[in-house]
This record gives C-alpha cells, structure tokens and sequence, in this order.
C-alpha cells in the first residue's frame, strides 16, 4: 500500500491505536479497528473513524468471512467515492446496511463561481478582506494551534471518545501522507484551520475549527473559497462530509452551509455483520438486551453520546 494516503494510509489507522487495535484486511487493502468487549473475553471491530476506505472492494466480503473465528461483529461506514455499489455491500453485511449520510461534494471541473451560492460567495469576499488563508507545508508545526481551535469546537459540541481525538492522535494525522492544513489568520493569529486529506482524485474534508475570534470573521467562508482554489486543477473531487448529528436530515444549519459550496451529493452507508452469532446473543443477554434498536452493535449504542 505504498501508494495509499489519507484515510486508507497506514499512519491514519495507526494514528487512531488509543481506540482500537489497527488491523490491515488482506485482500481490500482496508483497516478496522479491534476493541475489546467490556465484560466479556470478546473483541469486535470498527471502520476507522470517520471513513472506511480501501484497495479493492471486491475483496472485503472473504476478509470479512476470515474474521469469523477471531471478532463477535464489524461495523464501519463506507467511503461514498468507493468503488462499490449497494448490492456489493449487502453481500459483504447481511445483518445491517442503511444510508448513512449523503455527503456534499464539489465536482471541480465546474469554474468555482458557477456552483458556489450568491450568498457564499458573498461572505466568502468579505470574510477575505480580514482574514488571510495559507496552505501550511509542515501542518505539524502548527499542532498546538490546531488543538487550541478543536478544543474550542470540542467543548462547544461536547464531543466525547474518539471523535474528541488526542493530541496524540492529532499529532499522529498532521504527519500522514496526503495531509493538507490550510490555516486562516487575523493579525497574525491563527483563528480558524481545516485539515483534509487528499487520495487519488478526491480530497477529503477531515475537521474545520475556528475559535471565537474566526467565528465573528466568518473565516469559515474564507476557508472553504480557499479550499475550491487550492484543489482546483490538482484534484476532481472535494468531499465535505455530511451534516450535523448522527441522523442528519439536511435542514441542520452545517448541512445547510456545506450544500452551498457543492455540485451535488453522495452516499455514505453504514454496514454491520455479526461474524460468531452465538457469541452476539450472549453479550445481548448479559446487557440484558433484545437488540430490537437500530443501533449496531446493540451493545455499544450510545457510545458516541
């Protein structure tokens, strides 16, 4: 996997250890995450956050069928520019497959100002006139700024587990192939950042955060005008990831803001299967759970919260 960078490179598996085992899948070239059961002597398996991505999707169904004797289940939701269709991944997971998210994308042979809304482009100009936007050569140099910006978001948002990351975990991803930071400042201070990960054709909004200051500067608009700059010519694809929540609807005001910069959408999907249905039953009875909720792995719902 030489060629690998962003979310199917081996540092960004790596990157995320403090939450789960990295283990490689040998035939699609994908990496989940193997954690431990509480309570139990069992261990499943998660796609790395926020993204499963791989080689060769034709071949994630026999590493799946490899995993039976080892994990109780595996859940992971699926890049939306992977080289799949809907009925690949029902054979893959019989048990749970849905529409996740539609992700908002920028098809960037279309010139920036035709598909970027009035009121955007707008506030993006404005936004331009105070802050100034730079892509950062060496993110790393700047991992304390960035941690000052996500901690901002984090507790703003109150994000717990592995989507509130580390510095650890941070410092690990500025340093993967494929990263690039864009940093936007006001007066010589950093008030806002957006890290995405460039793979093949596509480049993936990883996080954006911007503190109080970026906030009323609305360096967010400065940020994503720069980003469609930046990439133009150098990629096909920005991802901007999906909306707010879980469950986004669309109407939330993130979603909202990211369809302003798009050309259209597409699907990530959330897939679960249970490898050791015994072993699944058992956990779901020790909880003293039916497994009746939407939730996969029923023993992990609220996980996240």
């Amino acid at each position: 996997m030489s060629s690998a960078s962003g979310y199917g490179h081996p540092a960004y598996a790596a990157s995320l250890s403090e939450f789960g085992t990295p283990r490689r899948l040998a035939r699609s070239g994908g990496w989940i995450l193997e954690r431990p059961i509480s309570g139990t002597p069992f261990r499943d398996a998660m796609g790395c956050y926020p993204l499963f991505t791989c080689r060769d999707w034709s071949g994630l169904k026999a590493d799946l069928d490899d995993l039976r004797n080892d994990l109780v289940c595996v859940s992971l939701v699926t890049d939306p520019f992977g080289a799949y269709d809907a009925e690949d991944l029902r054979s893959s997971f019989a048990d749970k497959i849905f529409p996740f998210k539609k992700h908002f994308v920028a098809d960037l042979r279309h010139p920036v100002k035709e598909f970027v809304s009035k009121h955007h482009r707008y506030y993006a100009q404005r936004a331009l006139r105070q802050v100034e936007v730079e892509r950062c050569d060496e993110p790393a140099r700047f991992l304390d700024d960035w941690l000052a910006l996500y901690g901002h978001l984090s507790e703003r948002h109150n994000l717990k587990g592995i989507r509130a990351f580390s510095r650890r975990s941070f410092s690990e991803q500025l340093m993967v192939p494929g990263m690039v930071m864009l940093r936007a400042t006001h007066k010589g201070e950093t008030v806002g950042a957006h890290l995405w990960y460039s793979h093949g054709d596509v480049v993936y909004s990883h996080l954006a955060a911007v503190n109080a200051g970026g906030y009323d500067l609305m360096a967010s608009y400065a940020l994503y005008w720069t980003a469609l700059e930046t990439f133009a010519g150098a990629a096909r694809w920005l991802n901007f990831g999906g909306g707010a929540g879980l469950d986004s609807d669309q109407t939330d005001g993130l979603s909202r803001f990211k369809r302003g910069w798009a050309t259209e959408t597409r699907i990530a999907y959330f897939c679960g299967r249970i490898l050791h249905p015994d072993s699944y039953r058992q956990i779901l009875n020790l909880r003293g759970l039916s497994g009746d909720n939407n939730y996969f792995p029923a023993y992990r719902q609220a996980e996240f919260e």
